[in-house]
């Protein structure tokens, strides 16, 4: 299975003693968000886990400890041009593009993607804002990725009730392509791949294309195998990424940013980060007597024939 860390919550973030500490106990508890009792157990070894997809905003916690990571992984790292006014809590920019770059070096460029996501406009975040910003960007990561990843804000149930204060602009199709002719080119001049996430719209002529996030030719080049035996794929409708396995929850992330769909009440976040206990099993809390806990793993037999 492709473990991911996370969708839900930043754990690189905010909770990497914890998972380095799943790592070392050999498993991984995961709580139903729909069902909390239900527990799932994931057994980290190499029978189960074909590799990591870590999704974070800031990498820096985790990577002092990268060699104690025993499978195939990948980074993730967004990286949006907002100030406090949208994204409360993120730490110094230029600190999370050090990392990037530092990333890269350790790792190797295609296992470093940077997200530019999502994109939203107000009167101060205009179009000509993310030309700027994204130029920039560009021009600091040529060399170091192949590929960045973009999506367009969506209307989660936090956004909706943020919008007023973000000022948040309509974003529709024409918009959206206004956006594709600016960012396309600056990606193309600094040989640099840029695809959308989730999206329907076509950008192909702006050299932008429909991609995805976990994309299993690509993942096959990282582990050395075939990945044939992972079925499935992802939520939301528009997404025809291979299915994973997150390991985070939501409501526990300190961000603070105001389009997250993860973190869609914002009065109960402090409460439950104080439930984190790093040595516990499961992210937040303990596993109680009204718990229970089923083995998910891999029913198919992994391939073994190496891809070359």
């Amino acid at each position: 299975m492709i473990l991911f860390v996370s969708g839900r919550c930043d754990i690189p973030a905010f909770y990497s003693k914890w998972f380095y500490n799943r790592l070392k106990e050999g498993f991984v508890d995961v709580r139903n968000p729909f069902n909390p009792h239900q527990i799932s157990r994931i057994y980290l070894n190499e029978q189960n886990i074909d590799c990591i997809l870590f999704c974070t905003k800031n990498p820096i916690p985790m990577m002092s400890r990268l060699d104690e990571i025993p499978f195939p992984y990948i980074f993730h790292v967004t990286f949006t041009p907002y100030h406090q006014d949208i994204e409360c809590n993120i730490i110094n920019k230029k600190a999370i593009l050090k990392a990037i770059k530092e990333l890269s070096y350790r790792l190797g460029k295609d296992r470093v993607i940077v997200r530019y996501d999502p994109i939203l406009l107000t009167p101060k975040y205009t179009i000509e804002y993310h030309k700027k910003a994204f130029e920039k960007l560009c021009m600091e990561l040529n060399g170091y990725v192949n590929h960045i990843i973009i999506s367009f804000v969506d209307l989660y149930k936090n956004t909706k009730e943020n919008q007023s204060t973000m000022q948040m602009l309509k974003l529709e199709e024409k918009e959206m392509i206004e956006i594709a002719k600016v960012l396309g080119p600056i990606a193309k001049q600094n040989d640099i791949r840029v695809t959308t996430c989730a999206e329907n719209i076509d950008l192909r002529t702006y050299n932008i294309e429909k991609g995805l996030c976990v994309d299993r030719k690509e993942l096959e080049k990282i582990v050395h195998h075939s990945l044939d035996h992972i079925k499935g794929k992802g939520v939301r409708a528009q997404c025809a990424c291979m299915q994973t396995a997150d390991i985070g929850d939501y409501n526990c992330c300190a961000h603070g940013c105001k389009y997250c769909y993860a973190n869609y009440n914002s009065s109960l976040i402090q409460d439950r980060m104080k439930l984190h206990d790093s040595n516990s099993s499961v992210l937040l809390g303990h596993i109680g007597k009204e718990d229970h806990i089923v083995i998910r793993e891999e029913k198919r037999i992994r391939q073994i024939s190496f891809l070359e």
